[in-house]
């Protein structure tokens, strides 16, 4: 199995932004514990802060792998075009989110990706990449 796990804006700073929301661990440190968690998957990793890149790695991503974990982070809020991409492609998506949004600011109550992802994790911190990834594992059985 292949998995392949999108972060989008900002989340490059993880350990360091707002640890209060989002923790003090660095995404490639949480990274490097889900690749010994999940061994027998094989996982990859894509961060980018432009949106035109993250939907080039959806389209290129079809097809190639069997999940994708898609934390678009602030795009999920105003990214049509990233709804569009995950809805025109075959491989299913799990949307991701490490905060509550729907505990946060009216702006982030709006996903344009929950409504073509297999389903949407948001709250769990860092776990919510966890229970993506077995959201996968246990389609498989």
């Amino acid at each position: 199995m292949k998995i392949l796990i999108i972060n989008g804006p900002n989340l490059n700073l993880l350990g360091t932004r707002e640890p209060e929301t989002y923790g003090n661990k660095t995404f490639e440190d949480y990274f490097t514990e889900l690749q010994f968690k999940f061994r027998r998957i094989e996982l990859s990793y894509f961060q980018s802060n432009m949106e035109g890149e993250i939907i080039n790695q959806l389209h290129e991503a079809n097809h190639k792998f069997d999940g994708i974990v898609l934390n678009a982070a602030a795009y999920t809020h105003t990214s049509l075009a990233i709804g569009d991409a995950v809805k025109a492609i075959e491989t299913p998506v799990v949307e991701v989110h490490i905060s509550n949004t729907h505990a946060r600011e009216e702006f982030r109550h709006k996903s344009f990706i929950a409504a073509n992802a297999k389903g949407v994790i948001l709250g769990f911190g860092l776990k919510s990449y966890d229970l993506a990834i077995t959201s996968f594992i246990k389609d498989e059985e």
